[in-house]
């Protein structure tokens, strides 16, 4: 470990273009709660946390952070952090509750229309981002992202958005982190909707990133003064050792991990060594599938987290690698590496290879075991130190030319954390899940401070 990932700077935002974006981000299924209230339908993790052993505390979405009525004060503190953007996600079935409609449920709009005003009145500027996973059940029913219908059903829904909010919203995110969808979703099955089948999940990947690329005309018809992008998860990948073999792996591991997303979306459709070796297991292509994904955007998001260290794996599955943890690092609660320089690493690559005009850190953060004292106070250092330190790894990027324009720190709410519940605590603002109180934690005060100086 360098010495750069071990002592903690002293980043200032000075440091930093005065047209920086800070912000803060969240999305639907995690605060929002009110699960059954006006219209809203139900969502593939509404089903997937009804099913026994699917979450770790056996919890779900229904009310976490009741966000959906105390959103007031919600911003109202996210307004006190001294954020200029707040980056929030629109649950689809909120908006069509049984996936499609010929009318939006107009309780849904409206609730999404007062919350953006209530933004702009606190001079929050909002980011929206349009799919963070919350599926309409009635969708998946009908075969889910598998179904190339999908793709048309999710046009119509960013339409319908875009129609609603347009006048207001100026940045918009098609999807958040389709690795995610497609594969912790359809391969490994510890995310909604819990199936195990690795060719499946590589066709519901290319589904999501043409739905991507099929929105962006809707998005910029009725916003067409908006900055339209999409937001990748993405990691530096290191070899376990120096043989030839954990190298070779690194290339494969990193074929699906970051170029299978990339490269597309940059017109050099899948990368030709995945494709081949992916045989029979590739998804189908249709004419004109390249050309709708590559539709230029106008920013990408990138959401860092870890590094993924790799070692050559014969047999486990189509690439053939393995992620093994480095030994004698710093890690979260969560058990990820902590790695700031990785965050320059994964930058400099993306800046050097893909070329966009554009990056915005849209998710960054961790989470450890927060204890609340007695007097109410939340000391969080080991979350503090963290953020200072990435910021300081987003000031060297800036230094190295990278186009890098906004941080986003995930997230202003502790909230519900998907197959592990409310077990992990992401939150600069503690929440207390029984009285819904609100406490910011030391690190929320650094970072106000550090937005004030």
């Amino acid at each position: 470990m360098s010495s750069a990932d071990t002592a903690r700077p002293t980043p200032r935002r000075s440091d930093f273009p005065r047209d920086f974006r800070w912000g803060c981000s969240t999305s639907s299924y995690q605060i929002e709660g009110a699960a059954q209230e006006d219209g809203r339908g139900e969502s593939i993790w509404d089903r997937y946390c009804a099913t026994p052993g699917r979450i770790r505390d056996g919890s779900s979405g229904a009310v976490a952070c009741d966000h959906y009525h105390r959103w007031s004060g919600d911003l109202d503190l996210a307004r006190a952090l001294g954020v200029g953007a707040y980056r929030f996600s629109v649950a689809w079935p909120r908006i069509f509750p049984d996936g499609v409609g010929e009318r939006p449920n107009q309780a849904g709009l409206d609730f999404y229309s007062r919350l953006v005003d209530g933004m702009l009145e606190r001079g929050l500027e909002p980011w929206a981002t349009l799919y963070h996973w919350d599926l309409p059940q009635a969708l998946q029913d009908r075969g889910g992202w598998e179904n190339r219908a999908t793709i048309e059903a999710f046009v119509d829904y960013a339409e319908a958005m875009a129609r609603c909010l347009g006048d207001r919203v100026k940045h918009w995110i098609t999807h958040n982190e389709p690795w995610c969808t497609a594969f912790l979703g359809h391969h490994e099955g510890i995310h909604a909707p819990g199936i195990r089948d690795y060719r499946r999940a590589l066709q519901v990947c290319h589904h999501l990133l043409v739905s991507h690329g099929a929105a962006l005309p809707a998005l910029r018809g009725w916003a067409p003064d908006a900055q339209v992008g999409i937001t990748l998860s993405l990691h530096p990948i290191e070899a376990a050792s120096p043989s030839a073999a954990d190298a070779a792996a690194v290339h494969r591991h990193d074929g699906t991990r970051n170029r299978w997303f990339l490269d597309p979306l940059y017109g050099r459709g899948y990368p030709a060594d995945i494709v081949e070796r992916l045989g029979a297991d590739a998804p189908v292509v249709l004419a004109g599938d390249f050309e709708t994904i590559a539709a230029p955007t106008d920013f990408l998001g990138v959401n860092y987290y870890f590094p993924e260290v790799v070692a050559d794996a014969p047999g486990a599955g189509p690439i053939a690698t393995r992620v093994v943890d480095r030994p004698g690092v710093e890690r979260t609660a969560f058990g990820w590496e902590i790695a700031p320089q990785g965050l320059v690493t994964l930058l400099d690559r993306i800046r050097a290879d893909w070329h966009p005009a554009a990056i915005y850190i849209t998710e960054n953060g961790s989470t450890f075991d927060d204890v609340v004292a007695p007097d109410g106070r939340v000391d969080d250092p080991k979350r503090l130190d963290y953020l200072a330190r990435h910021l300081a790894a987003a000031r060297e990027a800036l230094a190295h030319g990278v186009p890098l324009k906004g941080y986003f720190a995930w997230s202003l709410l502790d909230n519900f954390e998907w197959a592990e519940g409310y077990v992990r605590r992401f939150g600069l603002i503690h929440v207390d899940y029984a009285t819904q109180r609100r406490t910011v934690k030391a690190s929320g005060h650094w970072y106000a401070g550090f937005l004030k100086t």
